[in-house]
């Protein structure tokens, strides 16, 4: 059961509202007398050095990452909170809970109650699978298989074609299906056909053999060789992460019948029917190159390891919520050899997860099909979400928007023509704060209580059918891609930024901080998300939300030059030897994290309206927000994720995203005095200033 994301920007952390200056007689901040963590400093090292390490170095000297997580962050310690407070939920909706409820809080704890009884799981074993297994067995053709990955919208199993269902960003009125490459379980096609990744290779290998066998398929090491091979075939023929993050090459719109034609010998009828998208007109492919290619391997593939492939998918989707033994074979991959985890998380916090959905405790979105997150995050809100957040978190956005806007209106580099069409786009933006105004409806969801295999198909086949269901119908404005009970904010492809009420909370916010504390953190956040609205994805998209150039061609040229310079000072950037981070796949993230923190600060001296910031603790109004946008990113991580980091996610590792970004702000030079010499100094025309 894979999951799918709609089309937007995602950010790796949330935001929230703005404080006044702590008063004497306001709660205390979580951090230090004013919102920062003087005491977690390392003063040995110089700020112009390394920012990062200055501003969080004591405390990571002293922190230590938890055996079941691939890191600790201070983002990570307040997810924390969230967990015990989605536990106490669960277990209060699981007591006395009848056998199928029918309330939003009964199916919660139906669900719940389910993945704790752990006794009758091992009892189980693998059969909860057999029916599924006995169907792959069945599938003797290929257009059966290809059905099989159709289904995988809502069933265990894999795919070769990935999809999900969204507005057209050419026709921002409508939904359109999204086609794209799939079929890979390592986390990046580098991890197939690169020398560096060739152990964790040989261990999937191991591992698909492992499950093969759990469930009694023929010959597991035999196919487990046929099947990584068949899955480096894929990866051969796929485009990169930095390629996918073109919208204009991965935009192209067809017929079903010119999509058969590009990609023959797959059977796109049975694929889509089995979606429950049969009377299908017209789909958007991203890698379009990719797709003969993909579809050429599936052809030339024979059917028996096409099926145990299935067979092998089905069973890894599946492996959390079976027996031990497929629990834990799945944890040694995933999370030991791939994370460098060394213990699994606790049985509760597991349910509590497969329950709600999203990977909220590691900092990481998976969001799962087969979860009922939706209908936790109502019960979640209706107890812990504070209604003045939503104000107060309005009136910073505010805020941050008015510093955008001055910014634009005074670019150096910006024709009037393009100046008026960002202005208009910027003044598009919709804030969604806290909780959707529309809850989901679960009326027709049946859960039981002594039957998770079932209740995470339940929950699959119930998301998939709401996307269906309103396909064709108009766009919902007032949609949602994240919980409430999610730690992370996103800008999303209806122009609009969301911030989830789960991340309301320090790092990012604390109303008993002083204000420039809010501003570094929580201020940056807002304006980071603002940015992506206009970094070099985001800008290809107009006031309407509508994939279009707006540009006037020398102002294109002028943003693309300044993006290139940002994107060759963070290439040069190694975590270890010889391993760079990829300046091309997380542009847009360090645009945005620039533009966030530029804004953050322009705001912050706006509120002053004119009066001299006070000094708290020693340092200047400036110093405490550039320390902020620090102290929100505090954290470190096993070297197996930050490997994965590198080669799989848009978003730098969080040392760069401190020591990346002020480097290029003229205020953080003056602020802490940098001075030529220093590692992170650049001279003011190797500074990169976008908006």
């Amino acid at each position: 059961m894979k999951s799918w994301i709609a089309l937007g920007a995602v950010f790796a952390v949330a935001t929230v509202a703005l404080a006044q200056d702590a008063k004497p007689d306001a709660a205390k901040p979580e951090y230090g007398s004013f919102g920062f963590n003087q005491d977690g400093q390392d003063l040995s090292t110089k700020p112009g050095d390394d920012f990062f390490r200055f501003a969080n170095g004591g405390w990571l000297d002293k922190a230590v990452i938890a055996d079941d997580k691939p890191s600790i962050t201070l983002r990570l310690l307040a997810a924390n909170r969230t967990e015990e407070q989605l536990h106490a939920i669960m277990e209060g909706a699981a007591a006395g809970v009848p056998h199928q409820p029918t309330t939003v809080e009964g199916k919660v704890g139906a669900f719940y109650k389910a993945f704790m009884d752990e006794a009758h799981i091992e009892k189980l074993g693998a059969a909860p699978l057999k029916p599924l297994l006995e169907k792959i067995c069945a599938a003797k053709t290929r257009d059966r298989l290809a059905a099989m990955m159709g289904a995988n919208a809502y069933e265990f199993g894999g795919s070769i074609f990935g999809m999900f269902l969204d507005v057209d960003v050419k026709d921002p009125a409508h939904y359109v299906a999204y086609l794209g490459q799939s079929g890979l379980l390592l986390p990046d096609r580098d991890y197939y056909l690169k020398d560096e990744f060739a152990a964790q290779k040989a261990a999937y290998e191991s591992y698909v053999a492992d499950m093969l066998k759990r469930i009694g398929w023929k010959d597991p090491k035999a196919n487990a060789k046929a099947i990584v091979a068949f899955e480096t075939a894929i990866a051969n023929a796929s485009w990169t992460r930095a390629q996918d993050r073109d919208p204009v090459a991965t935009y192209n719109k067809m017929s079903v019948a010119e999509l058969a034609a590009l990609a023959p010998g797959f059977d796109w009828k049975a694929y889509l029917a089995a979606a429950k998208l049969g009377d299908l007109k017209s789909v958007v492919v991203a890698e379009k190159s990719a797709f003969p290619l993909i579809a050429a391997v599936f052809a030339r593939t024979p059917v028996t390891t096409l099926q145990a492939w299935q067979a092998f998918r089905a069973a890894d989707d599946a492996a959390p919520y079976l027996s031990s033994g497929f629990v834990n074979a799945h944890f040694d991959f995933h999370g030991k050899t791939l994370l460098g985890q060394q213990a699994l998380a606790v049985r509760w916090k597991r349910a509590v997860h497969a329950v709600s959905g999203g990977d909220y405790l590691a900092g990481e979105r998976t969001d799962t099909f087969g979860n009922i997150g939706w209908a936790v995050g109502q019960l979640y809100t209706a107890k812990y979400f504070p209604p003045e957040a939503k104000a107060k978190i309005e009136q910073l956005v505010l805020n941050l928007k008015a510093a955008y806007r001055a910014r634009i209106e005074k670019l150096d580099w910006m024709s009037p023509a393009t100046r008026e069409e960002a202005l208009k786009k910027l003044d598009t933006y919709v804030i969604k704060v806290g909780y959707p105004d529309h809850p989901r409806d679960y009326s027709k969801l049946i859960v039981r209580d002594d039957d998770l295999i079932d209740d995470v198909r339940a929950a699959a086949r119930h998301a998939w059918s709401f996307y269906v269901n309103r396909f064709k119908g108009p766009v919902d404005r007032s949609d949602w891609i994240m919980t409430p009970q999610t730690n992370d904010a996103y800008n999303g492809s209806l122009r609009d930024i969301v911030f989830p009420a789960a991340i309301l909370t320090p790092p990012i916010f604390d109303p008993a901080a002083d204000d420039a504390i809010n501003y570094g953190a929580a201020g940056a956040v807002i304006g980071h998300e603002l940015t992506h609205g206009f970094d070099d994805q985001g800008r290809q998209f107009d006031a309407s939300g509508a994939l279009r150039d707006w540009w006037a061609p020398s102002d294109a040229e002028s943003f693309k030059a300044r993006a290139a310079m940002l994107g060759a000072q963070y290439s040069a950037f190694e975590p270890f030897p010889g391993v760079h981070v990829n300046g091309e796949l997380t542009m847009g993230e360090n645009i945005a994290d620039l533009g966030g923190v530029t804004l953050a600060l322009d705001a912050y001296h706006a509120s002053l309206g004119g009066k001299p910031a006070p000094v708290l603790g020693g340092l200047t109004g400036d110093q405490r927000v550039f320390l902020a946008w620090a102290q929100a990113w505090g954290g470190k991580a096993r070297d197996d994720f930050v490997r994965r980091q590198v080669v799989s996610d848009p978003h730098s590792p969080r040392q760069y995203r401190v020591n990346g970004i002020v480097r290029n702000i003229d205020a953080w030079y003056d602020a802490f005095g940098v001075k030529p010499g220093d590692a992170l100094y650049l001279p003011p025309d190797k500074r990169v200033h976008i908006w």
